[in-house]
């Protein structure tokens, strides 16, 4: 009779990862492509790990564009545990890729925020990638209709934001138009939560300037519209992770939509993150929920933020511990051109959770 508890609760660990297999960024795990794949012939295509037929597809038919979407998963990898690094959960599972704990299966508002920077990751790699020549199917972006401003031009050249949303809508997206992969209010929260990448990265597109003129006087300014480093959009994504709202499938007149749980008498905004279950706190490892717990992470002491001890450790308490640090120091230049610098070493005192 005692075994009949876990027995139960594997039956609903394993009917939970049937329901909610995130086959959307499953993607990801091209990040681990290696090197010596040239990927420059399209039977490659088959040998890349996590995509769905219908990637695979785009593979072949967009061959050129695959050395861009690798490195896009590798960009995902490292924008998301720098977001990160300051939280509980720090993102680390997403290099379980393919194969993610229920953190990122279900549809949990970290599973949000790793799809939207993924779909934004991947436009903003291709946009980038037509700019610097490196895809022969695109150039440069479209010169704006509107005027530069009074002593500006528009010239230099433009990431090709349109392209860039383009493809990596019809990459990222493809799993989650497969009929058969999970429930249809996963499927609805992860396209939603995937268009919100692409909308903060539009949103994110900027007016950027050179100076020319006799001895630096800036008489013309010549101007494109480019994108930020990738960076600045998973910060802004960030904020809204910790505002992303809770939803519900709901009928509303003859479909089901995502309403918010707690606010249904209005729609959910296009420029917000929404999820369908709530998370743990992440304070002690337990793989099936999906958390490797704070044990032994570093901590600040003197924050008051996400990172201090207090909240990393949830309580827990710390343990001090003296770290060697050596740094270049006492740098001097000298005519002409070259720096010297000595090597000192100090200790500094760091601090993990218990």
């Amino acid at each position: 009779m005692r075994a009949r508890p876990q027995v139960c609760e594997a039956l609903l660990f394993a009917l939970a990862l049937q329901t909610g297999v995130c086959y959307g960024i499953k993607w990801l795990a091209l990040s681990k492509t290696p090197a010596a794949l040239a990927l420059n012939q399209t039977q490659h295509c088959k040998q890349l790990e996590g995509l769905v037929s219908a990637q695979v597809q785009l593979c072949r038919s967009n061959l050129e564009l695959m050395h861009t979407i690798v490195h896009a998963a590798r960009e995902v990898m490292k924008a998301c545990r720098r977001a990160f690094a300051d939280m509980r959960w720090n993102c680390s599972s997403i290099e379980l890729a393919p194969n993610y704990l229920l953190d990122l299966e279900r549809g949990t508002r970290e599973s949000a925020f790793v799809y939207a920077l993924s779909a934004a990751t991947i436009s903003h790699a291709i946009a980038r990638a037509c700019t610097s020549g490196d895809l022969p199917g695109c150039s440069c972006g479209p010169v704006p209709g509107e005027p530069p401003g009074p002593g500006n031009r528009w010239g230099g050249c433009a990431d090709n934001l349109s392209y860039g949303l383009l493809m990596g809508a019809k990459f990222s997206d493809a799993p989650m138009k497969v009929k058969k992969t999970g429930s249809q209010a996963n499927k609805l929260m992860r396209l939603h939560n995937s268009e919100v990448g692409r909308q903060a990265l539009r949103a994110s597109l900027e007016v950027k300037c050179k100076c020319h003129g006799v001895s630096g006087s800036c008489s013309i300014r010549t101007c494109w519209k480019g994108l930020p480093e990738l960076r600045d959009v998973a910060t802004d994504l960030k904020t809204r992770y910790l505002s992303a709202t809770k939803v519900v499938h709901r009928p509303m007149g003859t479909r089901k939509h995502l309403v918010p749980k707690d606010l249904d008498i209005r729609p959910v905004k296009d420029s917000e993150l929404v999820y369908l279950q709530s998370s743990p706190d992440f304070c002690m490892k337990n793989e099936k929920v999906g958390s490797h717990g704070t044990q032994d992470r570093q901590c600040n002491k003197t924050s008051n933020g996400s990172d201090s001890c207090d909240l990393m450790c949830c309580g827990r308490g710390y343990n001090p511990y003296t770290d060697r640090v050596v740094e270049r120091c006492h740098c001097k230049y000298h005519w002409c051109c070259y720096v010297t610098c000595r090597r000192c070493e100090r200790m500094v005192e760091r601090y993990v959770c218990k």
